[in-house]
């Protein structure tokens, strides 16, 4: 059977379909869905725009309950949706059901925001009048979205721009639509009125280009790679729409000589290889004093030796395949970068065999890098990580900012005071003290500086910078 696309409240049939290969399995086929054409991408986006100003004026509660039952059917369901998304992905079933609780949270959590949309009265500098702050929704609103969290980062998106009123036209990443469609499904089902979500599944350059191309979409939030959202923006200039871009990272882990050995390690494994290393928030630098620096070499071997490479269905398993053939590729292209450049490939690297074939890497660690290096300054994307010797903490936070990306920054210490200063002073959105650096809670902001973010935050009550327009208006008494 396939899986349809759906527009205008409707499941569309497209002129083809593709299949959904599961990576731990390449003999396994997920399922098949329809790909959209541009027309088809129009089309949604003309649903879009009719049915904004109903939805838009939508009573809270009608909004606040869809979002809940939303909320209350993915949780009852996450093992079935954990399992459908490690099986497209290739994430192990533990991370896949963790990320599935996450999604129901996120729902749950912006069906409560509906209950709480608020303004603000302000008394005029003018006698006799009063002001009125308000938010409202944006209008018909892009979400595009990659494959490396196929249901998390698509439920912080499409949570937030209904809970304020906006309409939808969703293109989930085409490597990864099992877990997207059912999402949208769990949603149509839960009673959206048709035309307010839509999906359009296929080719960022067919469907994809047709957004960016449409002067009725008046918001894109995008999440992929940098050459992309750089073409997101150019586009959204044009038609003068808001647009939100999550781009890459080359996030920097710093570990001092007084760090914990234990906590430094566990942090960095995590960190750096865990999900695959497929993580915007992934530490691919590690940034280590030359004290301990060859303690934390020895330990993160010993460590790395440990790890249980396997199917992500697998008990057992810590770390599942790459995503797909072209992603390790990319991977493995970078170890032999790295390795031309003069790094020691200190553990791991090698392409690995299991009982079904799939994509699977051992996971690899270089020493003797230098931070100019294509390995230190390139996002690769997936379970590689340089050890960059430094002198002290100083240079660690010199080097640790010197990136064009800024996403994530984390540093193990047992200081109070290098602590507190690397928190001021890292040049990140988000900053992990003795903890890995991929992991943020649901209802906090989400996003980075520099060549990693652009626009307002995402998650939490910040969404809502992005998703609202402020109106301020004036009243004579």
């Amino acid at each position: 059977m396939v899986q349809k696309n759906l527009i205008d409240g409707e499941w569309i049939a497209g002129s083809e379909a593709f299949r959904n290969i599961n990576p731990s399995n390449t003999n396994d086929v997920v399922g098949e869905y329809a790909r959209a054409s541009a027309e088809d991408a129009r089309a949604a986006i003309a649903a879009a725009k009719a049915a904004f100003p109903a939805w838009s004026r939508s009573g809270i509660l009608e909004r606040h309950a869809i979002l809940r039952k939303t909320a209350d059917e993915i949780l009852a369901r996450k093992d079935e949706l954990g399992k459908l998304l490690s099986r497209e992905e290739g994430k192990t079933l533990a991370e896949g059901i963790g990320e599935t609780v996450r999604a129901g949270q996120i729902f749950d959590f912006f069906a409560g925001e509906c209950l709480r949309l608020a303004g603000e009265v302000l008394p005029s500098a003018r006698p006799n009048i009063g002001v009125e702050i308000t938010r409202e929704p944006v209008g018909v609103v892009g979400i595009i979205t990659p494959w490396n969290f196929p249901i998390a980062i698509p439920a912080w998106k499409i949570a937030p721009a209904l809970c304020y009123g906006n309409t939808v036209v969703f293109k989930p990443a085409e490597l990864v639509p099992g877990s997207s469609w059912a999402i949208v499904d769990i949603l149509h089902r839960a009673g959206l009125p048709k035309g307010v979500l839509n999906l359009v599944m296929g080719k960022g350059s067919v469907v994809g280009q047709a957004m960016l191309d449409s002067p009725d979409i008046h918001a894109i939030t995008f999440t992929g790679s940098t050459g992309t959202g750089k073409r997101v923006a150019l586009a959204s200039v044009e038609h003068n729409r808001k647009y939100q871009l999550e781009m890459g990272g080359k996030n920097p882990f710093v570990v001092l000589d007084d760090a914990d050995l234990a906590v430094a390690v566990e942090a960095a494994v995590n960190s750096a290889f865990f999900s695959t290393g497929q993580r915007c928030t992934a530490s691919s630098r590690l940034i280590v004093t030359e004290g301990i620096h060859d303690r934390f070499v020895a330990a993160m071997g010993e460590r790395m030796k440990g790890l249980v490479i396997d199917d992500a269905l697998k008990a057992g398993t810590q770390i599942g395949p790459v995503v797909d053939e072209s992603q390790l590729n990319q991977d493995t292209d970078y170890i032999a970068i790295g390795r031309q450049e003069g790094a020691k490939l200190a553990f791991g690297g090698e392409l690995l065999k299991r009982d079904t074939p799939g994509f699977y890497l051992q996971p690899a660690l270089f020493t003797e890098a230098t931070n100019a290096m294509r390995i230190s300054r390139e996002e690769i994307f997936g379970p590689v990580a340089s050890v960059i010797r430094v002198k002290d903490y100083d240079e660690a936070l010199t080097v640790a900012n010197d990136t064009p990306f800024g996403l994530s920054s984390g540093i193990a210490t047992t200081s109070l005071k290098h602590a507190t200063h690397f928190k001021r002073n890292a040049e990140a959105g988000m900053v992990m003290v003795n903890l890995p650096t991929a992991g943020v809670d649901f209802h906090v902001p989400f996003g980075g500086r520099k060549g990693s973010s652009h626009g307002s935050r995402e998650q939490g009550r910040y969404a809502a910078e992005f998703y609202t327009t402020v109106k301020t208006a004036y009243t004579l008494a």
